[in-house]
């Protein structure tokens, strides 16, 4: 089982920067999709960005741009680095990592992989 932890969220100004990081239990490497996706309460999950065991990145029209994804697989750990933030970005945010290539090609399925961490809180305001 693996298992997801992420960090670094907190309140900001609009046009600041923060850098999430989510941190594997498992090897990263192995999986064939990691990714973000976040949720305001009452309203639906949202896929934010996802990036593939090629390397292929993929983002959301709302954050492209403005947010980067990557992953170091010698440290297991996912990032989001998120610039120009605005107060619709706020929300909990939430990283997901999937080992099977159903992944492949289904961003917004990114809330559906195999495994997710319990969120961390982005508040822009």
């Amino acid at each position: 089982h693996v298992q997801l932890v992420e960090s670094g969220g907190e309140s900001v100004q609009p046009g600041g920067s923060l850098r999430l990081s989510c941190a594997a239990s498992g090897v990263t490497a192995n999986m064939y999709c990691m990714g973000w996706f976040r949720q305001v309460p009452g309203n639906g999950r949202e896929a934010v960005a996802v990036i593939y065991n090629s390397g292929t990145t993929i983002y959301g029209d709302s954050v492209k741009g403005r947010f980067t994804i990557s992953k170091d697989n010698t440290k297991n750990i996912l990032y989001l680095e998120m610039n120009g933030l605005k107060p619709e970005d706020t929300a909990m945010y939430y990283c997901a990592a999937d080992r099977r290539s159903w992944c492949l090609g289904r961003f917004r399925r990114v809330e559906n992989y195999s495994f997710e961490g319990q969120g961390t809180q982005v508040t822009v305001s």
